[in-house]
């Protein structure tokens, strides 16, 4: 019988790890004659045993603390992990931003067509004004920063905010003459206009996808135009004035903004400081033209002012045209241009199919196909503009 020496127990770890390779039981230690051999055995292999069960433990450590950060509460909140926020983050955004601007355009066509309020420039007045109060709230309440305005700011500013307000007041009565469905459609010429603006001003050229686009949208917005049984020519007249305020207004502001943010104080304008300004400086815009046009007669003669739910619902677009201006900054932030604009055009859809349902519109075939086919359009568009 092999006995092993306890001198020559100080050995290498490849001899080490060919003894104790395998666990032996009692019956194979047995064969150990020396009892200082079994000794030192049963401590080697008390060692590894230990040193085992330890790395299982600190294995079970490990996954159960991973385990607990997935899925048990942090911080005494009820989230499962960090991650669930920021993927919730764009869809709760960009469904903010559609419910706002579908619900804003909605608003506007109700109180412009159902109580037949025939003074755009008023309701403008009135929902800058909101928009006005509401950030001057939240300013104090220190939930929004705001840059203080100067009178080199407010020139530099002008420009912009004129146009602006030709864009809501164009955008205003063309909603009362036209149908919603319609003013969506027409509104993808702003996009044509923007695009051919960009390339005369920035030397900004577009791929053969976007005009091929473009020329859809032409396509679809004269065919609309053809087909279109509630036909007013005022109000195709004040949409075609809407779609170049609205593509002068964003060419304007690329300019404008930089040299705005060198006109102030902390050398930034951030958003909502520029939907304070713009609101701001349209307030005497519009009290002028309300004077000018003679439209304050309207407004304290007509029984509609009396209606308690007209102003609640003059209100509600007022709080909506605020939203529109903070869900589309939030959206933008969590998502990016490119996706921003997709949304803005796959918004059309729902836009359009409501407010043909709302409003009961005469429609045809012809017109509906393309109403159809001036939304997919403008998806197209937006996908080409990404590509």
């Amino acid at each position: 019988m092999r006995i092993l020496n306890p001198d020559k127990l100080d050995m290498t770890a490849m001899n080490l790890e060919a003894v104790v390779c395998h666990e032996p039981d009692e019956s194979e230690l047995n064969h150990f004659s020396d009892n200082g051999s079994k000794s030192v055995v049963y401590q080697l292999l008390d060692q590894i045993r230990s040193h085992e069960k330890s790395s299982e433990r600190r294995g079970f450590s490990e996954r159960f603390l991973r385990w607990r950060r997935r899925y048990l509460p942090v911080g005494g909140e009820n989230r499962r992990d960090h991650g669930s926020g920021k993927q919730s983050g764009p869809l709760v955004s960009g469904a903010a931003y559609c419910i706002s601007s579908c619900s804003m355009i909605i608003m506007n066509k109700i109180v412009l067509s159902s109580y037949n309020f025939n003074a755009g420039i008023s309701l403008m007045l009135y929902q800058n004004l909101i928009s006005c109060l509401v950030v001057a709230v939240l300013k104090f309440s220190g939930v929004v920063s705001v840059e203080k305005l100067n009178w080199k700011l407010i020139r530099v500013w002008m420009p912009v905010n004129v146009i602006f307000v030709g864009m809501l007041i164009s955008g205003m009565y063309s909603l009362k003459y036209i149908n919603v469905a319609m003013v969506t459609i027409l509104k993808n010429a702003t996009n044509i206009i923007t695009a051919v603006g960009e390339l005369y001003m920035f030397r900004k050229r577009q791929n053969n996808k976007v005009w091929a686009a473009m020329f859809m949208m032409i396509i679809s917005a004269i065919s609309g135009g053809i087909t279109d049984l509630t036909f007013n020519a005022v109000g195709y007249t004040w949409q075609s004035a809407n779609c170049i305020l609205t593509a002068s207004y964003s060419l304007t502001l690329r300019r404008v903004m930089d040299k705005a943010k060198q006109s102030t104080k902390s050398g930034s304008l951030n958003e909502v400081s520029m939907v304070l300004l713009n609101n701001l400086l349209s307030l005497p815009f519009g009290i002028i033209l309300i004077i000018l046009l003679g439209e304050w007669r309207y407004v304290i003669s007509t029984d509609v002012t009396k209606d308690t739910m007209f102003w609640v619902v003059a209100t509600a677009s007022g709080f909506l045209g605020l939203a529109i201006s903070f869900t589309s900054m939030w959206f933008l932030h969590q998502t990016g241009p490119t996706t921003y604009s997709l949304v803005g055009s796959l918004n059309k859809v729902p836009i359009s199919l409501s407010g043909l349902v709302l409003f009961d519109v005469p429609l045809s075939l012809p017109n509906l196909f393309s109403i159809l086919f001036g939304l997919f359009a403008g998806v197209f568009f937006a996908r080409a503009k990404m590509s």
